[in-house]
């Protein structure tokens, strides 16, 4: 057996900007009274790709995806999205990108169209209800699309967020754990929505995900984070070669718990 060793925590120097970058982000630091959730991180994420945000829970990765957003502001370093500073040009790229998490819920009381369109027009999206209507065919909403959305099943819940998300056909797409909570059946609906969106916009997604099946189907890249640091930051072939892993899960299970197996030779 291969004796644990101290796992290499990936450097985060300086990423200069690209134009070509859906996200930017340049040691960015997050310190909340006396603790750093996010502590001197740097990545560039290119457009149209998908790529994995790892890491358990406190290691950062809300707080990252709530400054890309616009949502807090940096202790230091700088975030840029689709061009913009963030938080500073905020107002010149939201509506270019939007957000989906199973965990936040849209008010029980209004219908699902209604919701829709609450959020349709926050977004300023032309031709809703032609929009609406798309969306709904598209991820098979028709069946409850006059249903309390409080009402919901979990699954049915998903497929809303999802068409909530993309009701202003976004560039950007921040997704956190979206297939949560789901069977697997419709969860691997979900995955493959999201991949044809992507493929037929072009468009970038960023996935938090705990499950590690899920990010090894979508993700052309992962990076981890533990603690606020980014430990590991390459396409999942490479990052399961140098843990001599053969899932992802592994590999998660071993920057968890602070062990790396050596690469074999």
């Amino acid at each position: 057996m291969t004796a644990p060793l101290t796992p290499p925590r990936v450097a985060s120097p300086s990423v200069p900007a690209s134009s070509d970058a859906a996200i930017h982000v340049d040691r960015l630091v997050k310190t909340y009274k006396t603790t750093r959730a996010v502590d001197d991180i740097s990545f560039t994420i290119p457009r149209g790709s998908v790529t994995g945000l790892l890491g358990g829970n406190g290691a950062g990765k809300t707080t990252t995806i709530s400054m890309i957003m616009g949502l807090v502001s940096p202790t230091s370093g700088h975030v840029s999205v689709l061009g913009y500073a963030m938080p500073e040009r905020r107002s010149e790229v939201l509506g270019r990108m939007n957000f989906e998490s199973p965990y936040v819920d849209m008010p029980g009381r209004l219908t699902v169209r209604q919701n829709l369109n609450v959020f349709g027009r926050l977004y300023g999206v032309p031709d809703l209800k032609e929009r609406i209507a798309s969306l709904a065919a598209d991820l098979d909403l028709n069946e409850f699309l006059d249903r309390p959305s409080g009402k919901l099943s979990a699954g049915q819940k998903t497929r809303v967020a999802l068409a909530k998300a993309l009701i202003n056909e976004p560039e950007l797409l921040l997704l956190d754990e979206p297939t949560a909570s789901l069977d697997p059946d419709t969860a691997d609906w979900i995955r493959s929505h999201l991949e044809n969106y992507r493929k037929a916009r072009g468009a970038t997604i960023l996935l938090a995900s705990h499950n590690m099946l899920e990010v090894e189907r979508l993700c052309d890249r992962v990076i981890i984070m533990k603690r606020g640091r980014i430990e590991d930051d390459d396409s999942p072939a490479a990052i399961l070669a140098r843990y001599n892993r053969t899932t992802l899960e592994e590999v998660f299970l071993d920057v968890a718990r602070g062990r790396v197996q050596q690469v074999a030779s």
